[in-house]
């Protein structure tokens, strides 16, 4: 039977990360992926914005890795040359009403420790914008985009520099702590195989909860539920009349941060996602869905045309609440403190996970 150092379960971000942060000389890592490619479902499925880390209740997981982590992918990036653009982004209210919860999102950014938001009155709004509709915004500079591919495949490059080697089509269905580490178990290609490690990484993403439900001596106490909520994207077609990213202001009681215009690198213009809420996992676009979407972006590019609106892709996020529930925070399960050492579950790793990446691999780490 093989025996390796680390074995990463999970070839998305988070895997990748931990890959290329675990690696080095003398340590043999193993990156297991159960799909054909990397990447391939949030990683791949996402509006590939860098967040400035605006949103998140400040001293959670997701407001403190955000942070660092955008400072470290924004580093990460000059260095291995993966494109991306600090494009900058428009918090818009577009009604007086709203401006009590910009001021509000203003003071919670602070709060987190983003000091760099700056007011915009609806002048300033119309000159930075003019096909923009709103009474006041707040503009952040932080905010990028980047080409998510890219990333992970320069993720990917840095891990086997050091020696890490990845497999694919090879998923791992159950761990069993054994006397020097763990002992993991599955399907490689169709054909059945076994391996130990001294220390284990579980980033299967979507699929986390369900690795964790066959790990040996883990109480189903200590997962987390997971919640699949779709989000669906519409392509725009021909030129964009934006220059930045435009978010108006979340909703009250609704899931998510609305319906908003990003560009990708090409100055392709798209708009989501939604939320949507599902049992399985489903990356159909409905053609139906162009109405609603027009109705949500028309409160703040009054100039939108609905038959430009094209059905674009979805992603699935990994929840840890469900509707109508207080968003739930990144859970970083260290197997120490359940008295399974060497092993570490990442769940509800959503959004802004491809952000925080290189952060959460960092504590990882620590952890390890």
């Amino acid at each position: 039977m093989d025996s390796i150092d680390t074995l990463i379960i999970g070839a998305g971000a988070l895997g990748l990360a931990c890959a290329a942060r675990l690696a080095g000389p003398g340590q043999s890592t193993l990156i297991v992926e159960a799909e054909p490619l990397i990447g391939s479902h949030s990683s791949s499925r996402n509006s590939e914005v860098i967040h400035a880390g605006l949103y998140y209740p400040p001293g959670s997981l997701k407001a403190e890795l955000c942070l660092e982590g955008r400072e470290r992918l924004y580093a990460w990036c000059a260095e291995h040359r993966v494109a991306h653009r600090r494009i900058g982004k428009l918090l818009v209210a577009v009604s007086e009403a709203e401006r009590a919860r910009l001021e509000a999102l203003d003071e919670n950014a602070r709060a987190c420790g983003v000091n760099d938001l700056q007011p915009q009155s609806r002048a300033q709004l119309r000159q930075l914008e003019p096909a923009v509709h709103g009474v006041a915004a707040l503009l952040s500079p932080s905010t990028g985009i980047i080409d998510s591919h890219g990333f992970l495949l320069s993720l990917l490059a840095a891990a086997e520099r050091q020696g890490a080697q990845l497999v694919l089509q090879t998923r791992v269905e159950r761990l069993e702590p054994c006397a020097d580490g763990w002992l993991a178990s599955g399907s490689s290609a169709g054909e059945p195989f076994q391996l130990k490690a001294q220390r284990v990484v579980n980033a299967a993403g979507l699929f986390a909860q369900q690795l964790a439900q066959h790990t040996t001596g883990l109480a189903s106490a200590r997962i987390p539920q997971l919640h699949l909520c779709q989000g669906r994207y519409f392509g725009y077609s021909g030129r964009s009349p934006f220059q930045r990213l435009i978010y108006p202001l979340p909703q009250a009681n609704t899931t998510g941060l609305g319906i908003h215009a990003t560009l990708d690198l090409a100055g392709q213009l798209r708009f989501g996602p939604d939320t949507h809420y599902l049992d399985s996992i489903d990356y159909r676009v409905d053609e139906q869905l162009r109405e609603p979407f027009a109705a949500a972006i028309g409160r703040y590019y009054p100039g939108l045309n609905p038959s430009r609106l094209v059905p674009g892709y979805s992603g699935i996020r990994a929840k840890l609440s469900g509707p109508g529930e207080p968003p739930g925070d990144f859970v970083i399960q260290p197997g120490a403190t359940l008295g399974l050492p060497g092993l570490v579950n990442l769940f509800g790793i959503e959004s802004p996970g491809l952000t925080a990446s290189l952060a959460i691999a960092e504590r990882v780490a620590r952890l390890l």
